[in-house]
């Protein structure tokens, strides 16, 4: 009953006129951002992170969740129209939403991947209600030595699973591990790797490395390798479902929030792995295996779409309740709550539970409102795709560039950004993943004071780490991250 006493007081504030004003701001600037093509919600909260300067904790916080889980939304609109997913999560959803929407079918793959974002939203948000302070109460428990294993288990899974190979993800951590370590040394007060260089002293700045890596890097690439690239734009039709297709699309939804909810709350890696897994399960299960790959099934676009949102939404688990970020845009999250000088983990439902219980709030306010704005007004988005990429992304050159020199006003910023926009490009370029480095980078110094505590309690011993039961199992969980898919490599070869 405590639980929804709480949330009821959620609800209190996050009903506020301002607060949803920032709801609405970040839904609608979400599906905005979903619907561009190549422009994520991390490059966009990364961008956006200054305001926490400026703007108070909790209505922040709504506000970059709205981005957030309102990308996913949008995202699906450019995967089914222009057969070019504005979201990692998205890919699978153009598989057959664009078949569809090539056969005169898109309105029904727009509304079908609408409705079923909506109620995997709303699921996965009722889960989050339930388990999330749950978990936070039992890992009040875990010690130094749990922590530092759960940490080291998110760097490799995430290292893991993103990108082509797990030695380009474990050397793209690395780059992030090293960049943390850089400043003054938390627990010795002793100055490390700056090279001289005094803007280096209070460390790397979370914001500048998002920003760089994701919005320069983003835009430099474009314009290097992507610049003269042109979509076809399907034809958009009347946004509705027949009787037939609503029988086929709800077994689907709830498949895929079953499927994608599991998924957002390990480190994983984000949506991917969930979004394909619900697209096998559908073409397997389906009636209709004839559609898939030729006129489109409509399960192909529902399944996938409901276990991306539900993957999305169900990051939220990890990262209030441990301070474990399980994608970079939850990273990118907990940094800005960092900028506030609020430590996402166990303690955080005791210390910060109006903000906490606003911002699962303001996702069952957040739904409706993204049902609102993509089912009516999807004829409004879809114009955004005929802003000119030149523009686009020069726009977010100077957003970014404004945004990082207000931090400190300072021009060693800038050029840092720039450095490490370049460093985004050839990343990309021969395939290493981002992600890792900013887990890393925010990660990093937090993994070395739990293990530097953990050794303190084990007397310098490092056996602390397989003496404890939990301890031993998350090691053992990461070797076999790690040598699991090597040896079933072998086998297969």
């Amino acid at each position: 009953m405590d639980i929804w006493n709480q949330l009821l007081g959620g609800f209190v504030t996050a009903g506020t006129p301002i607060n949803l004003m920032w709801a609405f701001l970040g839904c609608a600037l979400g599906t905005a951002v979903g619907v561009l093509p190549g422009i994520g919600p991390a490059v966009t909260v990364a961008m956006l992170l200054p305001i926490t300067a400026q703007v108070e904790p909790t209505a922040s916080m709504i506000f970059f969740a709205g981005i957030y889980y309102g990308a996913m939304y949008g995202g699906s609109t450019t995967s089914i129209l222009l057969n070019t997913p504005g979201e990692t999560g998205t890919m699978v959803t153009a598989l057959e939403g664009f078949k569809m929407a090539k056969n005169g079918r898109a309105g029904a793959a727009l509304a079908t991947a609408a409705i079923g974002s909506f109620v995997a939203g709303t699921i996965a948000t009722v889960l989050v209600t339930l388990f999330a302070p749950v978990l936070a109460k039992y890992a009040v428990q875990l010690g130094p030595p749990e922590y530092f294993c759960l940490m080291l288990l998110a760097f490799t899974t995430v290292s893991s699973v993103l990108g082509k190979s797990s030695l380009r993800g474990l050397t793209a951590l690395f780059v992030g591990l090293a960049l943390g370590l850089v400043g003054i040394d938390q627990i010795t007060a002793q100055v490390r790797y700056t090279g001289g260089v005094p803007e280096f002293m209070d460390g790397v700045e979370v914001v500048l490395v998002a920003v760089g890596l994701f919005a320069v890097g983003e835009c430099l690439y474009n314009a290097l390798y992507e610049g003269r690239s042109v979509n076809d734009l399907n034809k958009l039709t009347r946004v509705h479902m027949t009787r037939s297709e609503w029988r086929r699309s709800w077994p689907a939804w709830l498949r895929g929030t079953a499927i994608g909810f599991p998924f957002g709350t390990i480190p994983a890696g984000g949506s991917e792995i969930p979004t394909f897994l619900s697209y096998a399960t559908e073409r397997k299960l389906s009636k209709h295996k004839e559609e898939f790959g030729s006129t489109g099934a409509i399960e192909g676009v529902a399944g996938p779409e409901a276990a991306n949102n539900a993957a999305v939404t169900a990051t939220l688990v990890p990262l209030l309740t441990l301070g474990i970020p399980t994608s970079v845009t939850a990273a990118i999250l907990l940094s800005a709550l960092q900028n506030y000088g609020i430590n996402a983990g166990p303690q955080l439902f005791q210390t910060s539970s109006t903000l906490v219980w606003a911002l699962i709030a303001s996702l069952y306010i957040g739904n409706v409102m993204l049902l609102v704005l993509n089912l009516p007004m999807v004829g409004l988005w879809v114009k955004l795709l005929k802003i000119p990429r030149s523009q686009l992304y020069a726009g977010i050159l100077i957003f970014a560039t404004v945004g990082v020199y207000g931090m400190r006003q300072s021009a060693f910023d800038l050029y840092l950004m720039l450095g490490l926009g370049l460093l985004g490009v050839v990343m990309r370029r021969f395939d290493f993943p981002t992600a890792p480095v900013i887990v890393g980078l925010i990660l990093g110094p937090m993994a070395e004071a739990q293990m530097r505590n953990a050794l303190s309690i084990g007397e310098g011993h490092w056996s602390v780490f397989i003496e404890r039961p939990m301890s031993a199992s998350l090691l053992a969980l990461v070797v076999a991250v790690l040598v699991v898919p090597w040896l079933l490599k072998r086998r297969r070869g």
